[in-house]
């Protein structure tokens, strides 16, 4: 349960900051990411935690759950900096290449990193829990990718957050899955 909980603390905290947006005057949306725009990248950090209402929310949390689950628990020493790559690659690419006059929100693009960084960790380390957990992954989450295409997703969904997720995942499974060197015996004297 100890390795769950960084998981059970973020999807908290998107928790927390929904009921605040829904009491409290004003609006935290706003906060998210405003593409090519220097206020706009706070929200690189702020975007996962924003939802549009609780609806969006809850279609974000069951999967973040699942499979954020599922990379704290294989790489729980690595948690938090594969999180910080999916988090602020997909933020800032967001912030590079989303549409103008928009603010993005939501953790779908945590969610796509998550989802690509455990397929992606099974090619990498080529350890069979990996592989089992990327193709079980692929196997019931493999649909979402279409998301990740700008007609796999309905009017106003940020395809752009979710093809930024899905390279940062990959790009974290680059630099924290990789396949342990094999050790070098000294040749025989």
């Amino acid at each position: 349960m100890r390795r769950l909980f960084p998981v059970f603390l973020l999807v908290a905290i998107m928790w927390v900051l929904e009921v605040l947006d829904v009491v409290l005057p004003g609006d935290l949306d706003d906060f998210g990411i405003e593409s090519r725009e220097s206020d706009g990248l706070t929200g690189v950090v702020a975007a996962p935690f924003l939802h549009a209402d609780f609806a969006h929310l809850m279609a974000n949390t069951v999967p973040f759950l699942i499979l954020g689950g599922l990379v704290a628990w294989r790489y729980y020493q690595r948690f938090w900096a594969i999180t910080g790559v999916i988090v602020v690659g997909s933020g800032l690419g967001v912030w590079l290449v989303g549409p103008a006059n928009a603010i993005t929100i939501g953790a779908s693009g945590a969610v796509f990193g998550y989802l690509t960084f455990l397929m992606a960790a099974g090619v990498f380390t080529r350890h069979w829990v990996d592989v089992l957990i990327g193709l079980g992954v692929l196997f019931v989450y493999g649909g979402l990718l279409l998301g990740a295409l700008p007609f796999g997703v309905a009017a106003g969904v940020s395809w752009q957050a979710h093809l930024m997720g899905a390279l940062a995942g990959v790009l974290a499974a680059f630099w924290f899955a990789r396949r342990p060197a094999t050790v070098q015996l000294p040749a025989a004297v």
